[in-house]
């Protein structure tokens, strides 16, 4: 097979060219250049600089051709600026997956197709099964390294022409040490970061400079609108967090959280943490990975990057599908809700800003 490799410079994805051309694939590698490259990115990110060094490297070593693609300008629109504009409509946003809808497996698997590939293949810890009825994507064998619910947004079309070789490594140790063996300079290099194009560390300075009207000061209320405290940076806080809240983190004896965020006005809302959970949520922007029964089904949902997913029962709508927790939760506005039956994705969507207002 002809396959495109996503090259971001790192361990990963260096390692999944060298396997595939070692098992007798024609291989191309492709690096996305989201920086300007005579600048200086943090350290930890991806897809500049060095990394396209890395990446090129990799290719010279093991004798394959490597591109390099200018995606600087559709970054900056599809993920920087959304990233932003979430925040600034009261959400916490998860950058991670609108940069695998737009540049990766949007643009770069067009690319892909362009250039007559039989695939393209990445270096996500994911795993692609041929199922009864069609493709489907599970979670890799190495838990500790899972980037299911960053993918959930892959389309069954996106699915049929991509690959994950490293799924089914049994863990990152594994890898590197495959690295050793074909002899890649990337093979004791440190993982890239979550937030790769905030350069401080810090996204608060990025979210104020793009939004300014959010710079500043503010209040923190509780449910009635009385001022409870006040606060240095609305950007700060994020539905379902308790630190920050200074004197208001306990009022008549109960432990406080933020329930919700008033980006316009700088206010952050807090209410009893015991009180704040909700039992039913609506998401949008919905992608299946299976045939939907329009009656619903049981299943998992995972609502954070890393926390234990929890029985519900999900029922398509028009515009997206109501989520009917077992057990009551605190979702985050603008967090992915993916959906699974053991370690296979069903599918998934963005919890939108009003589940808060149903309260359990």
């Amino acid at each position: 097979m002809r396959i495109l490799v996503a090259m971001s410079g790192g361990v990963d994805s260096s390692v999944v060219a060298a396997r595939l051309q070692a098992e007798g694939h024609e291989v191309i590698g492709a690096t996305l250049q989201l920086y300007d490259s005579r600048g200086a990115a943090k350290k930890g990110a991806c897809c500049a600089g060095q990394d396209i060094r890395d990446a090129r490297a990799v290719a010279d070593r093991l004798g394959f051709p490597h591109y390099v693609i200018d995606a600087e300008r559709r970054f900056q629109d599809s993920v920087i600026e959304r990233f932003a504009d979430a925040y600034a409509a009261g959400e916490t946003p998860v950058p991670c997956v609108a940069c695998n809808q737009g540049v990766k497996f949007t643009d770069l698997l067009g690319l892909a197709k362009e250039i007559g590939a039989d695939a393209m293949a990445t270096g996500h810890y994911v795993r692609r099964v041929e199922g009864p009825q069609g493709v489907e994507l599970h979670r890799p064998v190495d838990s500790a390294r899972d980037q299911s619910w960053f993918l959930f947004a892959t389309t069954r079309e996106q699915l049929e022409f991509l690959r994950f070789p490293l799924g089914d490594m049994p863990d990152k140790a594994a890898v590197r040490d495959d690295a050793e063996k074909f002899g890649l300079v990337v093979a004791g290099k440190p993982d890239s970061q979550d937030l790769c194009f905030v350069s401080d560390g810090s996204y608060v300075d990025l979210v104020e400079r793009m939004h300014p009207e959010m710079a500043g000061p503010g209040e923190i209320v509780d449910s009635a609108g009385q001022v409870v405290g006040h606060h240095e940076g609305v950007m700060r806080f994020t539905v379902g967090q308790s630190k920050r809240l200074g004197n208001a983190a306990r009022l008549n004896g109960e432990r406080q959280m933020v329930v919700g965020v008033e980006p316009g006005r700088r206010r952050v809302i807090i209410g009893p943490r015991e009180h704040s959970f909700v039992s039913s949520l609506s998401v949008r922007d919905v992608n299946w990975l299976v045939d939907a029964p329009p009656e619903g089904l049981s299943c998992h949902v995972q609502m954070r990057a890393r926390e234990v997913p929890r029985p519900a029962r999900i029922v398509p709508t028009a515009d997206g599908a109501l989520v009917h927790l077992t057990e009551p939760a605190m979702p985050a506005p603008g967090q992915a809700c993916v959906f699974y039956d053991g370690t296979r994705i069903l599918g998934g969507g963005f919890i939108r800003r009003e589940a808060n207002a149903s309260a359990a």
